[in-house]
This record gives C-alpha cells, structure tokens and sequence, in this order.
C-alpha cells in the first residue's frame, strides 16, 4: 500500500512493505478475564512500558465518558494528577484541530491532557514534507484548512471553495443548482494533490468534485480529454469502515466514503485509484509516529529506561487490534534485519494489542476465563491496499473495558 511512504524522521523509516506476518500467538498468550486483576506492590524502577488508547469505543462513546475510563485514569496518575507511565491517545478522529481532542479528552478522564499527547488520525502529516508547498484539495469536516496549515501545508484549497469556483460541478442536488450559466471562472489555482481527511457531510458533492480534480489532473473547469494516469497524489487519513457512537450499532466511516471515492474511479476510468500514502490506524506509519512520542514523553520526564512494550488498547479488531499486531511483526522484522545485517541490536521491543468489549467488538456472551485462540472476524472491513491475515485481527488479550486493560498491563510489567 502507498501507506508505507514517508519522510520519516531520520532512522525511523518503515519498509516498503511488511514482512511476512507471524501466524498468531500461543493460545497461552491470550488472557480472558472479567474479574479484576491483582496489583503487585508498589514498583519503583522506572515503566519500561507505554500505553497508546483507542478513543470513540474506549474511553468515550460520543461524548459521553465510558465509565471505566476514569478509573483506569486514576491509576495511572499520581496525587498531582500527573501520569506515571507515558501515554498516547492514538485515534482515527480528524475532523477537530488536535488542541480540542485534548480539553475534550481532559473533561472526559478528569485530568489535563497535552496536546503532545494526542495522535489524531492526519497528525502524521506534518512528516510529508515533500507536499508541503503544493496546492492541495482538501476534504472532510470541522476545520480542513486550519489542520492543514498545522501540519504545514502552505497552500490549500476546500471543497467548498472549489465548489463556489466552478458551480456548474455540483448537479447532484437539484436545488443547489445555479438557475442562470454562471461566468468562466478564471486565476483559480491548479490542484496538485488531495487530502483526504474524513468522512464529508455531503458525500455526493465530494465524490463528483474529487473525481473532477483526478480527472481533469487538477484543473476541474476543463473539458474531459485523455484521462491522465497515474492521477494526482492522494493522502488518505482514517481508514475505519466502521466506528461506535452513541448508537447501538456501528456508524460509517472514513473507510466507507474511500470505498466509494475507489469504485467509482475504477467504473468510470477502468484504472484502480492508488494511494500515495494511507495514514492513520491501522498504518504503521502512524504507529511508529506513536512509538517516537511516547519515547519522547519517558526523555522529557527523566525516564533513562527504554520503552520496550507498547499496550495498544483499542476496541475494533480491524483497525487498532490489526494495526497493532502488523506493528508488532514490523517490530520482529526489524530487529530480524539488524541480526542479519550484523547491526547492534537495540532492546527488543514489542506491541502487545489489547481488545475491550465497549466499543465495536461486542462478546456475546461471558467471556470466558480459560485461555483459547480466539479469531474475532470472518469478515475482513480492512482496506483494501492491506493485505488480511486471521492472525492480525486476534487480540493478545481481551478484557471487559479499559480499567482491565490498565491492570491487565500493570501485572505483566510487575507496577503498581
């Protein structure tokens, strides 16, 4: 998939493409449990350990906190409310600005959390630098230019102010359509690239125009000629067919809108649509993205010991327990290559995901306590640019909710 390029920072590339994925953990491995787990005495060696949580489905469900969200919190701060093991809130959410995700978070828990602390789902953007000074359409909700300009796209150009420029585009609704033939438009700027941040509110209206802008290599107003392949650039941000709200069943996502934008360029021009990079859960980019800011919050905290687990908690099997098991194979991968490359080996490092049952994944009936394998889905709602794997959307563990979680994680690292 076009989700493994990147301008990563220096040392910190990803493969172009992962190795081959490890054929699911021991049955041993996998913990069921929903009785609390017993803390051990109070460890005071620094966490060699970090947490990256899942947001919608795990500490919130729409805006309302899931219960167990603030108890696990508890834990894992000190009386000052400072936390005393790093932690990232790793989420498929784009369309607010990265500041807001952190006060709503900070309500939500009962604590201050940083904006440094927070992943959103476009966050690793601002790596893609070599975008940066190209005029790019962007697409999605809440405040697109001001997340782009962010992340550090200096020219950039909105769906609806493509709109406004060529009213002519927009026909699918028919009460927005212009009455009289408006003026040519001119001095409007060439698209390069597209963002695609999340699901829009008028999927029709995106659909045609982002069509235009491939089609037309940028420049919508003109008339239709020899269809330019390979099409502008397309960076893509949450890939989620699926996420929980307030509603008792799943909602569309991100992932539901791309599987459209796809079928319909694939119809019309016969050509797949292609990615030149596909971010957010479950992409590796965005999990390395993680593993440097957590690395980062143990430096600036004094912590000398390396962080050589990472818990991923997360609530749907297809985006946070699939990424972070094809994390954790990259993970393998790498240290594989150092021992073959005759390379220093750096602490083996590890990413061990955690299933909750408040969110997406719903276990129908008690979970069991004994330890069985265990394969979530049969049906695959990835995308279509990751390859599936049964072993991918098998958690290392799954528990209740979130407090489990955090205790689940303080047993096996020896915390308190």
């Amino acid at each position: 998939a076009g989700g493994w390029r990147c301008a990563a920072p220096a040392g910190r590339g990803l493969p172009a493409r992962p190795g081959p994925p490890a054929r699911g953990l021991s049955a041993g491995s996998r913990v069921r449990a929903r009785s609390r787990v017993t803390v051990p005495s109070l460890a005071l060696q620094p966490p060699a350990f970090g947490f990256l949580f899942d947001v919608d489905g795990v500490l919130v469900r729409g805006s309302q906190p899931v219960p167990a969200a603030r108890r696990a919190f508890q834990r894992l701060a000190d009386g000052g409310g400072r936390l005393r093991v790093p932690v990232v809130f790793l989420t498929n959410a784009g369309n607010c600005l990265r500041s807001a995700k952190a006060q709503e978070l900070s309500r939500a828990l009962g604590l201050q959390v940083p904006p440094e602390q927070v992943i959103l789902s476009h966050s690793p953007l601002q790596l893609f630098s070599q975008f940066h000074q190209r005029c790019m359409l962007v697409a999605g909700q809440g405040p697109v230019e001001e997340n782009a300009h962010n992340l550090g796209f200096k020219h950039v150009v909105t769906i609806e102010a493509l709109k406004k420029a060529y009213p002519l585009l927009d026909m699918v609704d028919q009460s927005r359509r212009p009455k009289e033939l408006p003026p040519p438009t001119t001095g409007f700027p060439t698209i390069e690239g597209v963002i695609l941040f999340g699901e829009p509110v008028r999927w029709e209206t995106s659909l045609q125009l982002i069509t235009d802008v491939l089609l037309s290599n940028g420049n919508p107003g003109a008339e239709l000629q020899d269809v330019p392949y390979p099409h502008l650039p397309i960076l893509a941000c949450n890939m989620d067919l699926l996420w929980m709200a307030e509603a008792k069943m799943p909602r569309f996502g991100h992932g539901t809108f791309l599987l459209c934008l796809e079928n319909i360029y694939k119809k019309v021009t016969g050509r797949e649509l292609k990615y030149e990079a596909l971010i957010g859960k479950p992409s590796p980019v965005t999990y390395r993205y993680a593993q440097y800011l957590i690395q980062q919050q143990a430096e600036k905290q004094g912590w000398k010991t390396p962080i050589r687990r990472l818990y991923a908690v997360g609530d749907n099997p297809m985006s946070d327990i699939y990424g972070a098991n094809l994390y954790n194979n990259y993970l393998k991968s790498a240290q594989q290559n150092q021992v073959q490359a005759g390379v220093k080996r750096s602490p083996q490092a590890s990413c061990e995901s955690i299933l909750v049952c408040t969110g997406v994944y719903r276990h129908n009936a008690n979970i069991p306590k004994k330890t069985e394998p265990h394969t979530m889905e049969t049906v695959f709602h990835g995308h279509r640019d990751f390859y599936f794997d049964p072993s991918l959307v098998e958690a290392s563990y799954i528990v209740q909710d979130v407090d489990d979680a955090v205790q689940l994680a303080f047993k096996k690292e020896n915390w308190s």
